[in-house]
């Protein structure tokens, strides 16, 4: 007769087998899974399939963050300088004294069928003024981004030029750009070319010496299978040079547009007439400082607009490079 050790002796092992119901069996007790646990008390918050709710929700969390932040400083702000005896103004009291500016900005200003229109004299929106510097500006930021390109290209693909013209340029662009308004102003003897040559001449040495660097830093192996294959100028320009060079081209040509916004709206401010550097400058006249705060809003939103604009030129142009 066979002893009850010997029984459970023949039954199969949970160390052998490893398996859970085996285990049961025994009188073990299997614990939950943790996961099943969190999944049961905490579902996993569903993710978004359509494109439109991804892209939706990629944007809304690029943007949150600075939204947070934008309605802090405005608490902040407001907290700071929301009492009467304040002498700055707070955003509440820039909303009720300047809420024509804010509200009306392109008071002066037509678009009709022969183009865009502002009114030369009269009351005139910030948006009108604005317009006006950046026509200033296009014009002078063009200039410099042709000549710069062109004078960068040249002094990086000629060790003469380099050694020639470097160090004129690393003279001329230590000069502050208003010191040259007097001059400009003797040239043209009018407001307007003596800001587009102001902008020029701030404009153009980040493009010349960025665009330099990046023609002297083109990789040996470029040039040498511009050689094996017999490239033609236009060839080697278009194939090997531009892309090799776009980087660093662009980065110049970005830091150019800013001190371009920045040099308009100091030359306007000091020779007046029109443009959003006037519009400042007759504000703290008039002791309107709450119209100030909201052209420096402007000023600032132009800015950023103006610099990615450059910055999508520039993966636009790399890409198909």
């Amino acid at each position: 007769m066979a002893s009850p050790t010997n029984n459970a002796a023949s039954e199969p092992s949970a160390s052998a087998g490893g398996s859970a119901p085996a285990a049961s069996q025994r009188g073990v007790i299997v614990p939950y899974p943790e996961t099943a646990i969190a999944r049961r008390f905490f579902p996993p918050i569903p993710q978004p399939t359509h494109p439109l709710m991804v892209k939706a929700r990629a944007v809304a969390a690029s943007a949150l963050p600075t939204l947070v932040m934008i309605v802090g400083l405005l608490l902040l702000w407001q907290m700071l300088c929301g009492s009467p005896e304040s002498n700055f103004p707070s955003p509440v009291k820039v909303w009720q004294e300047s809420h024509d500016v804010i509200v009306h900005p392109f008071k002066g200003v037509e678009v009709n069928a022969s183009g865009l229109h502002i009114q030369e004299s009269g009351d005139v929106g910030i948006a009108g003024h604005v317009l006006t510097s950046l026509g200033r500006v296009l014009i002078g930021y063009g200039i410099a981004a042709v000549v710069g390109i062109a004078l960068g290209i040249l002094i990086g693909q000629s060790v003469f030029a380099f050694r020639a013209l470097d160090p004129l340029f690393q003279v001329l662009r230590t000069v502050p750009p208003l010191a040259w308004l007097p001059l400009s102003l003797a040239v043209f003897q009018q407001a307007g070319p003596s800001a587009i040559f102001l902008i020029f001449i701030t404009a153009i040495w980040p493009v010349i010496l960025n665009t330099a660097v990046g023609v002297q830093t083109i990789p040996v192996a470029y040039r040498n299978v511009a050689k094996v294959l017999a490239l033609n100028p236009y060839e080697y320009f278009t194939r090997i040079m531009l892309p090799a060079t776009v980087p660093h081209m662009f980065t110049g040509l970005r830091i150019g547009v800013g001190m371009s916004w920045l040099a308009i709206v100091a030359a306007e401010m000091v020779q007046g007439g029109t443009g959003v550097g006037f519009f400042i400058w007759d504000s703290y006249n008039s002791s309107l400082l709450t119209d100030t705060i909201v052209a420096l809003v402007w000023i600032g939103m132009v800015g950023f607009t103006l610099d990615r604009i450059v910055a999508l030129a520039g993966r636009l142009i790399a890409r198909t490079a």
